[in-house]
Formats: structure tokens, C-alpha cells, sequence
């Protein structure tokens, strides 16, 4: 049995324009900022934004709650 990475192609690339197509950002558009092929999945600028709970370091010894982007399917997006 082979194991290993299976190649995958996606319909679109780094810095290309999309559109979200479904979901709770159904409409929103921006810039591909990267994109994952083995999971199928692309991070798009201002769109499916989450807060993340930064734990306390030296640089910020309160902790943080940060606001950034998280990957979505690629099937939910098309080039616009």
C-alpha cells in the first residue's frame, strides 16, 4: 500500500480575487492569502474571521485576544 502526499490541484492560487460563494461569509470578496491543496482548503482576507486567545508571554505578559483568519473550503469560493 502506498503512502504518502496525493497531488491535488485547485482552482485557485495565491493572490488571486475571490468571491465566497457559501456559507456565513456568503458574499464577501478578497485576496487568496494562502492556500492548503492536500486539505482543500484557502485563507481569504477578511473573511471567516475568529478570535484567537493568545496565551501570556514575555512581549505581552496579559495574553491577547487576537482577530485573524481562518481557512475555508475551496469549494466555497470562486474566482471573481
Amino acid at each position: 500500500m502506498k503512502t504518502g502526499i496525493k497531488k491535488v490541484k485547485l482552482h485557485v492560487r495565491k493572490n488571486d480575487e475571490v468571491t465566497v460563494i457559501a456559507g456565513n461569509d456568503k458574499g464577501k470578496s478578497g485576496k487568496v492569502l494562502k492556500v492548503f491543496p492536500q486539505k482543500g482548503r484557502v485563507i481569504v482576507e477578511g473573511v471567516n474571521i475568529r478570535k484567537r486567545h493568545m496565551r501570556p508571554t514575555q512581549g505581552t505578559p496579559q495574553g491577547s485576544i487576537i482577530e485573524r483568519e481562518f481557512p475555508i473550503h475551496a469549494s466555497n469560493v470562486k474566482k471573481s
